[in-house]
């Protein structure tokens, strides 16, 4: 049976230790499968949704980039960005912070979810991974590609940059673009965060200032090796404030249509976890506590639902 199962969870006991070592996760006690399923079970489905969703949207918004770029290039075969930009993206400026949702990420606490089993019902119903979200979130991608560069071009193209009076060239605009595709990534992922720690800031906010440092060492080396990276921060993009308030401008634009999802979504189409979520915001914790009754710890539109799941329930027993 542990075979067979998509997950084995195996109990240690007087019937020995076969169970245990066959399984995919070990308990002590019986008791203790209630807290395996409904708050890791519950976070690790979360988790791993979200990172999944977020690998899509990141690698979209940095590949189609590079498509707009080469269209609008009439596809000469010219990079938009310098090669070690491209070898840097997935390894270095975009890998914390996913790893660290998949980690520490927690939509409610412990407390919570074993308060409200109903939570457990997004992962046994499929909610937070199915076709609707990941196309949702490859849409997404694909949107805040086309922000990010054609913002991008239309606000420093042809415009004077340098302290000289010339205009952009490639190298600026790879740079200009890049750098607005590492801040809209890291933000997007400040955003989906429902739990921050230290570790997250650090990862979110150091990916990106990762991304300078490596921009101002690697720029440094001379051009045979550095090639369109040559200076390219120092001497052209961080004097020019067109180039900060571009990002700026860029990286709004690109997270507000996520914001505004989330905003309509939470207000009139809100999941289990955004209604529990609502609830202890505004209520007190301790009026949340003192709640004894099962009926009136429940949001009215999780109530119904469970209304609904006990009257199929029932139906299937008949």
């Amino acid at each position: 049976m542990l075979q067979e199962a998509d997950i084995g969870v195996g109990i240690s006991g007087v019937e020995g230790m076969q169970a245990v070592m066959s399984s995919d996760y070990a308990i002590a006690q019986f008791r203790f499968l209630e807290r395996l399923l409904l708050v890791h079970g519950h976070w690790c489905y979360r988790r791993i949704s979200m990172m999944i969703c977020y690998f899509f949207y990141k690698n979209l918004t940095f590949g189609f980039t590079l498509f707009w770029y080469e269209a609008y290039a009439s596809f000469s075969g010219r990079p938009a960005y310098n090669d070690w930009y491209m070898s840097c993206y997935n390894v270095f400026f975009t890998s914390l912070p996913v790893i660290a949702l998949g980690v520490f990420d927690q939509d409610v606490s412990a407390r919570l979810c074993l308060k409200y089993p109903l939570l457990y019902q997004e992962g046994v119903q499929n909610i937070l991974f199915s076709w609707p979200r990941i196309l949702g979130w490859m849409s997404n991608g694909v949107l805040s590609a086309i922000i990010i560069f054609f913002f991008t071009t239309n606000s420093i193209f042809n415009q004077a940059f340098r302290k000289d009076g010339h205009a952009v060239d490639y190298e600026v605009l790879g740079v200009a673009m890049y750098s607005s595709v590492v801040w809209a990534v890291n933000c997007q992922m400040a955003l989906s965060i429902n739990y921050f720690t230290w570790i997250q800031h650090f990862f979110i906010w150091g990916s990106i200032a990762l991304w300078y440092i490596f921009l101002v060492v690697y720029g440094s080396l001379p051009p045979t090796f550095s090639t369109t990276a040559y200076k390219v921060l120092v001497e052209a993009c961080a004097p020019s404030i067109l180039y900060w308030l571009t990002t700026l401008l860029v990286v709004v634009s690109t997270l507000l249509p996520y914001f505004l999802y989330r905003a309509f979504q939470t207000r009139f189409r809100p999941m289990y976890h955004d209604l529990i979520q609502r609830q202890r915001l505004e209520g007190s914790e301790t009026e949340i506590s003192s709640q004894t009754e099962v009926s009136s710890e429940l949001p009215a539109q999780v109530e119904i639902k469970m209304q609904h799941l006990k009257a199929n329930l029932r139906q299937r027993n008949q």
